[in-house]
């Protein structure tokens, strides 16, 4: 057990990310010395940042806190705390059932786990991190909770209204990362397209992205997680007359029938779904789209699917991504409707959905043989150095597999590649 040192674990998304990573600078700041995510964690202090989301992610996160209690108990660990969404969520619950827990916040009042330590928050390092990914990328979270209501979603519940943060703060923090090297920025928040409303009464997110895109030295910005209805229109010209906006849109879109779709409360509808994607592709060319699809919601008929089924086939998603329906307590769809689907039925329609993109992804991936773009090497594994086109975020897109040949490439620099191969998710290139 090492003294002053303090382990820091986050499970969930990348917006729990970005908090883990302030708050290590922040212990930084008070003298500590901060590891993350570490195999062998060895701190006298552990703070877990949990995820409170659907079921696994619950679960994983309480399995996570019980196996740093019994290091506890066996003399490893001095004292253990929990932050985050699960926590938020269901503090009171877990006081009762964890009591070896030092002390449990929520997903925003973390700044009181300085107090506890005798410490206190350093106003003066407000938008600076200690980053956790490869020092050429970073998340960037825009904004925090979410005004729609989603039936299925219980993301409001936990985090609240949608509040925008200030876009001059977030463009000094652009700024900040830039000069610590940082080139690329994954720019998130749990519904992008409202950003905005709460501060400046309108939709601010093209205005922001434009702003970012004229900073010196940031080359590539990716947006995720749209959300379909009142899409702000004037990001398409932002996308297609800034080269270093890149090309890339990971909107949600749950379903397409429209039986689905109003049971869901997505307030938009199938005509409009396909309009959006048609002017996606038509004002910004060459996009590659993201997207979530969601079975075995509460009344979904073998129609609803098959109309499903027809939606991937048509628009051809260059990623997508999919998961079975899971009640979650206090949402509207847990309140008012029946989860009346089968798990087996369930996992059978997501099983033939995702093989039918499977598909789909290997053409596209085959269809890039031949072809050269821009990429960024991001690790070396084995005999491979591994980057990413715009079209690739970290950790969920495909990646670009260049062999090792002696050409020393740079971690975290540019490069231009031909693809010479594929597989159903990745690309093998040799650099020119």
């Amino acid at each position: 057990m090492k003294k002053n040192t303090i382990d820091i674990i986050t499970l969930g998304c990348s917006k729990n990310l970005v908090d883990s990573e302030k708050l290590m600078r922040q212990l930084e700041a008070s003298g500590y010395k901060v590891t993350h995510d570490s195999d062998n964690p060895k701190g006298e202090i552990a703070v877990i940042n949990t995820c409170g989301f659907i079921g696994d992610a619950k679960e994983e996160s309480i399995n996570m806190i019980l196996e740093f209690c019994q290091a506890k108990e066996e003399g490893r660990l001095k004292k253990l705390y929990v932050m985050g969404c699960l926590s938020e969520r269901y503090l009171k619950e877990l006081q009762v059932e964890i009591p070896q827990v030092d002390k449990f916040y929520g997903k925003f009042n973390w700044n009181d786990l300085l107090s506890d330590l005798g410490k206190s928050y350093h106003s003066e390092f407000a938008i600076e991190r200690h980053l956790t990914t490869p020092a050429h990328y970073a998340y960037l979270k825009i904004s925090e909770g979410c005004d729609r209501q989603c039936a299925y979603c219980a993301i409001p519940i936990i985090t609240g209204k949608h509040v925008s943060r200030p876009m001059e703060e977030i463009l000094d923090e652009v700024r900040m990362l830039v000069s610590e090297g940082v080139k690329e920025f994954q720019v998130i928040a749990q519904e992008l397209t409202y950003y905005g409303v709460d501060l400046y009464k309108k939709q601010m997110l093209p205005e922001l992205i434009e702003r970012m895109a004229q900073i010196p030295g940031v080359e590539w910005i990716r947006l995720h997680y749209a959300y379909p209805a009142r899409f702000p229109k004037e990001l398409f010209r932002v996308m297609r007359e800034h080269d270093n906006v890149c090309k890339y849109m990971d909107i949600a879109l749950q379903h397409i029938s429209d039986n689905m779709l109003q049971r869901m409360r997505r307030h938009v509808s199938k005509a409009e779904t396909y309009e959006l994607i048609e002017q996606f592709r038509k004002e910004v060319p060459g996009i590659h789209l993201r997207t979530t699809l969601m079975v075995g919601f509460p009344g979904e008929t073998e129609q609803d699917f098959e109309e499903l089924k027809d939606f991937v086939r048509k628009v051809r998603f260059d990623r997508m991504g999919a998961f079975a329906y899971s009640e979650e307590e206090g949402t509207y769809s847990a309140n008012k409707y029946e989860d009346n689907i089968p798990d087996e039925v369930k996992q059978q329609r997501l099983d033939e959905l995702m093989a039918i993109q499977q598909e789909i992804s290997a053409e596209l991936s085959h269809a890039k043989i031949g072809k050269t773009f821009k990429i960024i090497i991001d690790r070396k594994e084995g005999e491979y150095y591994v980057g990413r086109t715009e079209f690739d975020s970290p950790e969920v897109d495909p990646e670009v597999l260049v062999k090792d040949e002696g050409q020393a490439l740079k971690i975290g620099e540019f490069y231009t590649a031909k693809i010479n191969d594929a597989d159903d998710f990745d690309l093998y290139a040799t650099i020119l």
